[in-house]
């Protein structure tokens, strides 16, 4: 169904609202009347109709605990190819749930996208989905090199794996966006078990600098991570996105360091796991966010062959 079709919308109308973002039926029907109100210059009564309109063809219904429980036993876990990882995780990376790895530069945030790269696409009783990745490189972090490395590492054929990763180089905040909203086809036609975004945060730091384009960029910010649990949801896919930190001068007490995208990056990810370097070339993990599973830590490392105990 086109923006065009829905009561109000007008050709000038739809026009501002895909400039905008809001480029299906769906994004309307989740939006907020102030939101639109902004970009439109609609009235607050009009907005209401044309939402309605929108959530009314999506048939947007409310689902009981056991419907819920249904859709839970379609999840599956990726292994991330160290098994203390992977329980720290209650059996590895989730889909329908978008996991953030966040830490300092050189913490494993994006060894261990690749490894999933890889791990996807082992068959399910070794820990994968037997489905393709797709890569959106925001900072010209994929290595083919690395990959073939670890496909090694799992037995597995590299050439074949790297026909199997899709990479989509984003070379600024909005067309991290336009790959997002563009990735359904790709998804289906490509067969993607996992959407891997490193690193989610960068571009949209660069782009928006300041405290006066601070409202501007969470914003946007919100809308792509709603973007990515949508594909999530629809696609039954996993996504992991990797975050990098900054320093908190006024923090006294424990690590000062704080993941970047405040609130709606936390609110948004399902999971959260802190990585941080350790003795003797380790590495560490730590659980911080979860609606289901304790906070805790696991201890890995970063061999040739890829994430392993």
């Amino acid at each position: 169904m086109e923006l065009e079709e829905l009561p109000g919308v007008g050709e000038a109308t739809a026009e501002k609202l895909r400039e905008a973002g809001y480029k299906t039926v769906e994004s309307i029907a989740v939006a907020s009347i102030g939101e639109l109100k902004e970009i439109s210059g609609m009235g607050e009564g009009t907005l209401m109709k044309i939402i309605d309109a929108a959530r009314n063809t999506l048939q947007m219904r409310f689902m009981t605990g056991t419907e819920v429980m249904e859709k839970r036993k379609n999840m599956r876990k990726i292994t991330l190819g160290s098994k203390k990882l992977d329980e720290l995780l209650g059996g590895g990376i989730e889909t329908q749930a978008i996991t953030e790895l966040f830490g300092e530069f050189g913490s494993g945030k994006t060894q261990i996208c690749h490894q999933l790269a890889v791990n996807v696409q082992l068959p399910e009783e070794r820990g994968g989905l037997e489905r393709n990745a797709l890569y959106i490189d925001t900072e010209n972090t994929f290595r083919p090199e690395r990959i073939i490395q670890m496909a090694k590492g799992m037995d597995l054929d590299p050439d074949t794996v790297l026909e199997n990763i899709i990479i989509a180089r984003a070379y600024n905040s909005d067309h991290q966006i336009l790959i997002t909203e563009k990735a359904s086809e790709l998804i289906k036609e490509k067969n993607i078990g996992l959407i891997a975004v490193d690193s989610l945060t960068s571009h949209f730091r660069s782009d928006y600098t300041g405290r006066g384009m601070l409202a501007d960029r969470q914003q946007k910010l919100n809308r792509h991570m709603h973007d990515l649990q949508r594909l999530c949801d629809i696609h039954n896919l996993a996504v992991v996105v990797t975050n990098q930190v900054m320093a908190r001068p006024d923090f006294f007490f424990g690590d000062p360091t704080a993941p970047i995208g405040g609130h709606v990056v936390g609110h948004s990810s399902t999971f959260r796991i802190y990585l941080r370097k350790s003795k003797g070339g380790k590495r560490v993990g730590r659980l911080i966010d979860s609606p289901n599973l304790p906070e805790g830590e696991a201890i890995f490392s970063l061999s040739e062959v890829g994430v392993r105990d």
